[in-house]
């Protein structure tokens, strides 16, 4: 069996969405709990392409495996129309296994988010991602407001969890205060894999 990690799973099409994903994973690594990032392939209705196995650039796919055996995850979508994108959605969907046999059941999860305006459906997006996992039986975590940067932050960062406002130059530069919420949420959530996993 591999030693216990952190599932940073994301869907990212400008870049905004995998700094995010990599801020979270250093918070994680910080916590002491190992990140594995991945992400998923585009999908289409239009096309059947078959995909390379491994992405050119970024991180590698997820297989159902690394969902699987996490001991934690923290799960990322673009803002479409204030819902998760295509592609994290159906890579959810094809591993429905994961729910009939209860693998992630009693994990903790977040969500995080970005989206092209600070009112581009950020907290809709955050709410509706968090749906499947707690079909799953996961422990959801967020961002408590004892973190000062969600009180000071003037870009992205939520209760339910770090976000990005990428704004209509599409700047996918992360601010200081998401970045700082980025980490604060990934510590948090090895935190609690950390301390769960001493009582099982």
């Amino acid at each position: 069996m591999s030693a216990p990690y952190a599932l940073v799973l994301y869907y990212s099409r400008s870049g905004s969405v995998a700094n995010l994903a990599r801020e979270i994973a250093h918070g994680c690594e910080a916590a002491g709990l190992s990140a594995r990032r991945r992400t998923v392939p585009p999908v289409s209705a239009q096309t059947q392409e078959v995909l390379p196995a491994v992405p050119e650039t970024g991180a590698p796919y997820c297989t159902a495996d690394d969902l699987r055996h996490c001991s934690a995850l923290a799960l990322g979508s673009p803002s479409r129309f204030g819902n998760i994108a295509a592609p994290l959605k159906f890579f959810l969907e094809e591993n429905t296994e994961h729910w009939l046999d209860g693998a992630l059941i009693g994990k903790p999860a977040g969500v995080f988010t970005s989206s092209g305006t600070q009112h581009g459906g950020q907290e809709s997006t955050l709410l509706s991602m968090m749906v499947p996992l707690l079909h799953h039986g996961m422990l959801i975590t967020g961002i408590p407001f004892s973190e000062a940067a969600l009180n000071s932050t003037q870009t992205g960062g939520t209760p339910y969890g770090p976000s990005h406002v990428a704004g209509l130059s599409n700047n996918i530069e992360l601010s200081q205060e998401e970045k700082t919420l980025a980490r604060a949420f990934g510590h948090r959530l090895a935190h609690t894999a950390l301390a769960l996993s001493k009582h099982s």
